[in-house]
C-alpha cells in the first residue's frame, strides 16, 4: 500500500524540539488536520495516520487520537497501551499489513525523526507533503534529505506570513 509522509520543517530540516514544535503556525495546523483527515462523501475510506510513540505522546491529550483519522503507534515495546481504538504495529510493515484489513482512502505518515527516516526510502513511499519554514529554529530532530531527483515538485502554494515565519506548503510526487 502505498503513503503519503507529512512534515513542516525549517530551512535546516529542522521539525522538532524536546518532542515539541518549536513554532507556532496555526494555517499549518489547519493544513495537516484538513489533508489527513479522513474525506467526506459516499464510499470513500477513512484515511490513517501513522507515527511514533513520542510523536503520539506530543499530542495534546485531547487531540488524541487525532480524530476522523485510524491511529496507528508504532512501537517496539510489546507491552505499550495506547487509547482506545488505537493500533500498536512493531514496524512500518506491520502498520502498513495492518491497514490492509481496514477501509483506507490515504495513508500518512505523520513522525518522529526516526520514523521518518525509515519511511523515506521506502518502496511503498510514495508523496512528500512538507511545509517549508524559511527560518531557522533550534531543532533536536530533523527530517531526512531527499532526492529532488527520485521526488519531483508538484504543486508549491503562495508564501504565507505567521508569526515571524514565511512558509509555503509543497507537494514532492515519486518518479515512476
Amino acid at each position: 500500500m502505498k503513503f503519503s509522509m507529512i512534515v513542516a520543517c525549517d530551512k535546516h530540516r529542522g521539525i522538532g524540539r524536546d518532542n515539541d514544535l518549536p513554532w507556532h503556525l496555526p494555517t499549518d495546523m489547519k493544513y495537516f488536520r484538513d489533508t489527513t483527515r479522513s474525506p467526506k462523501g459516499e464510499n470513500i475510506g477513512q484515511n490513517a495516520v501513522i507515527m511514533g510513540r513520542r510523536t503520539y505522546e506530543s499530542l495534546p491529550i485531547d487531540k488524541r487520537p487525532l480524530p476522523k483519522r485510524l491511529n496507528i503507534i508504532l512501537s517496539r515495546n510489546p507491552d505499550y497501551q495506547a487509547d482506545e481504538g488505537v493500533l500498536i504495529a512493531d514496524s512500518l510493515d506491520t502498520a502498513l499489513t495492518m491497514i490492509e484489513s481496514y477501509d483506507i482512502h490515504e495513508v500518512f505518515v505523520i513522525g518522529g525523526g526516526h520514523v521518518y527516516a525509515d519511511a523515506i526510502n521506502h518502496p511503498s513511499c510514495d508523496k512528500l507533503y512538507i511545509t517549508e519554514i524559511d527560518n531557522t529554529f533550534e531543532c533536536d530532530t530533523f527530517f531526512p534529505e531527499f532526492s529532488k531527483d527520485v521526488f519531483k515538485e508538484m504543486s508549491r502554494s503562495d508564501a504565507i506570513e505567521e508569526n515571524g515565519s514565511k512558509y509555503e506548503f509543497a507537494v514532492y510526487q515519486k518518479n515512476i
